[in-house]
C-alpha cells in the first residue's frame, strides 16, 4: 500500500478499460461509463506504486528544466515573475549584513548577492534559490489573501512545494501547497494556480462546478491552464 495522498482528475467516456495518464498537472484517470467507482478505486490501489513512480519522474524532469539551462555565475540571467534578472556578485553587501539586494528599477533587473567573485556555481545557485523561495512565500501569501475573500473561503497554511508534477494542492483543512518554481513565471499564471487551489476549498474535485468556481474570479483560466501545460513556460519564464 502507498501512504501518499494523490489527487486526480476523473472523467468517464467511451472506452473499454480504466486508463491512467501522468502529465504536468498530475494524474488523470479515465474510465468506461459502466465501471463502478469501487472498481476505479481498486485499480488505483493496484497501480499506486507505478503512479507514484511516474509522478516522481515527471517532478524531477521539471525541476531540471530551469537548472540545466542556467550557468550559475556572475552576470547570469534567471527568470523571476516572467522577467529576466541579472545576478551581480557584490561582496560589499556582506559588510552591510545584506545577503541579497534586488533592484526592481534597474534595466535589466538585478539581484546583487553578498558573494565574492570566487564563489562557486553551487553557492550562487543556492543564494539565488533561497532569495526566490523567500519571494515565493511572500507573493503567494499575498495572492491567497487577495483571492480568498472573492471565493468566500479561508486558507490556513501555506507550504512551498518542490513537487513539479503538480503546481499546487489543497486540503479540506485550508492547507495550501504551491510549487516554489512557479515564482519564475508571470503573475497571471501564479494567480491561476492560487485560484485553482482556493477553489478546491469549495469543491474538492474537478467537476464542472469546480471549473465554474474558478471562472467566477478568473474568466480567462482556460488559456492560463494551457500555458502551464506547456514545458516552455519553465524554459523561458514567460
Amino acid at each position: 500500500m502507498c501512504d501518499l495522498l494523490v489527487a486526480y482528475e476523473f472523467k468517464r467516456g467511451k472506452r473499454r478499460t480504466i486508463g491512467f495518464v501522468v502529465g504536468p498537472e498530475g494524474l488523470a484517470v479515465r474510465a468506461p461509463t459502466w465501471v463502478a467507482l469501487r472498481d476505479v478505486d481498486a485499480a488505483l490501489q493496484e497501480r499506486a506504486h507505478w503512479i507514484v513512480k511516474k509522478l516522481d519522474e515527471t517532478r524531477e524532469r521539471h525541476q531540471r528544466l530551469i537548472e540545466q539551462r542556467i550557468e550559475w555565475r556572475d552576470a547570469t540571467l534567471f527568470p523571476f515573475l516572467g522577467e529576466q534578472v541579472k545576478v551581480v556578485l557584490d561582496p560589499a553587501l556582506a559588510t552591510a549584513a545584506l545577503g541579497a539586494l534586488f533592484a526592481a528599477e534597474s534595466m535589466p533587473l538585478t539581484l546583487s548577492l553578498a558573494l565574492p567573485q570566487s564563489a562557486t556555481s553551487e553557492q550562487i545557485r543556492d543564494a539565488v534559490q533561497a532569495w526566490l523561495m523567500r519571494q515565493a512565500k511572500r507573493i503567494f501569501a499575498e495572492r491567497l489573501d487577495h483571492f480568498a475573500p472573492l471565493l468566500q473561503v479561508k486558507w490556513r497554511k501555506l507550504t512551498l512545494s518542490r513537487a513539479a508534477t503538480r503546481w499546487g494542492s489543497a486540503t479540506v483543512d485550508g492547507s495550501i501547497r504551491i510549487n516554489w518554481h512557479l515564482i519564475h513565471l508571470k503573475m497571471a499564471l501564479i494567480d491561476y494556480v492560487v485560484v485553482h487551489e482556493l477553489s478546491h476549498l469549495r469543491v474538492m474535485n474537478h467537476s464542472p462546478r469546480f471549473w465554474e468556481t474558478v471562472a467566477s474570479v478568473l474568466p480567462e483560466f482556460a488559456a492560463l491552464r494551457r500555458q502551464l501545460k506547456d514545458d516552455s513556460v519553465l524554459r523561458t519564464g514567460s
